[in-house]
């Protein structure tokens, strides 16, 4: 690997990793009135199309399924979600949002609404599609290579 393609991996994985704290700390402020946190908006946030299994959020946000457990039941026991049977799996039940994890997720609409019409004057409607392109881009190549890797490293 040439000195410039390290750097850029370089700035890329900070820049990541600096913009995962800005998102982290602005979806705490935003989910903060309606009585949630970052990761608890995350959970449901994933949950709220279809109910769906722990390992089914942790693959969907790219995080452990461990701690999609430890929110899952938080969030159980507080009366925002519940878990219901899994017709495809006896034992893996499905976590899906109540009425009141619902209530909590609209709460938070209009001030990621006014977020996300802030950003694109910020950058420009343009701007700001070029920006989840390449973000997605970015996540998709990652995806493939960890998926090569572990084709190669198998037995």
């Amino acid at each position: 690997m040439s000195r410039a393609r390290q750097d850029l991996l370089s700035r890329t994985a900070l820049g990541v990793f600096r913009l995962n704290g800005q998102f982290l700390s602005v979806a705490d402020e935003l989910a903060r009135p309606a009585g949630l946190t970052a990761a608890w908006w995350q959970v449901l946030g994933a949950v709220l199309p279809e109910p769906l299994p722990v390992s089914g959020v942790a693959r969907a946000m790219g995080i452990t399924r461990q701690s999609v457990q430890r929110v899952a039941d938080l969030l159980v026991d507080r009366g925002l979600a519940a878990y219901v049977p899994n017709p495809a799996h006896r034992r893996a039940k499905l976590l899906t949002p109540t009425p009141a994890g619902r209530a909590a997720v609209e709460k938070i609409d209009p001030g990621h609404a006014a977020l996300a019409d802030r950003l694109a004057e910020a950058l420009g409607e343009e701007g700001f599609a070029e920006t989840v392109r390449v973000l997605e881009a970015l996540s998709a190549a990652l995806e493939d290579l960890s998926a090569g890797r572990e084709a190669v490293t198998e037995p």
